[in-house]
């Protein structure tokens, strides 16, 4: 079986600014990709997992939401990382109701069943509790950081 990182997006990956959506504003991280890279040479799948309600609320296009994943899995690559797959959920209760939305588990158990991993040796980091509730509730170790800092932070805990 394979173990993974399951990974929150804004304020994780990239500068938290709330909705982000232009490629202007999609900065990531300082240290992401000595990270990444580091979770990878460990033998972990990186995947993403991301509540994108701005689509539900019109806020922005879903276009716009990929324009910025396919514009992220490109500067991986050029770093050799490689994401086994972006989920993201369009919802919002406010206006349409889901069982994708963190903190519900859905993308993470579709991951779980796809990639064949083993929950018990995989983790979830976000920067809200709904994250590490995504992952938990499917026996996943939730690791829960601060918005915008840096994953060398928590390498140690990550076996």
């Amino acid at each position: 079986m394979n173990k993974a990182i399951f990974l929150d997006r804004d304020g994780v990956i990239n500068v938290e600014r709330g909705y982000t959506h232009k490629l202007a504003d999609f900065v990531i991280l300082p240290d992401l990709m000595q990270v990444l890279q580091e979770f990878i040479k460990r033998g972990y799948l990186l995947i993403v997992i991301s509540n994108q309600s701005g689509i539900a609320k019109q806020l922005y296009l879903q276009t716009e939401t990929e324009a910025l994943h396919n514009y992220l899995i490109s500067e991986l690559n050029k770093n050799n990382i490689t994401l086994s797959e972006i989920y993201y959920c369009t919802h919002h209760p406010d206006v349409s109701n889901c069982i994708c939305r963190k903190p519900n588990s859905l993308f993470v158990e579709k991951a779980i069943a796809r990639f064949n991993i083993d929950a018990s040796k995989s983790y979830f980091i976000g920067d809200k509790e709904r994250d590490t509730q995504a992952g938990e509730r499917v026996g996943v170790k939730g690791i829960l950081i601060e918005a915008n800092s840096s994953l060398k932070n928590i390498l140690n805990q990550i076996q």
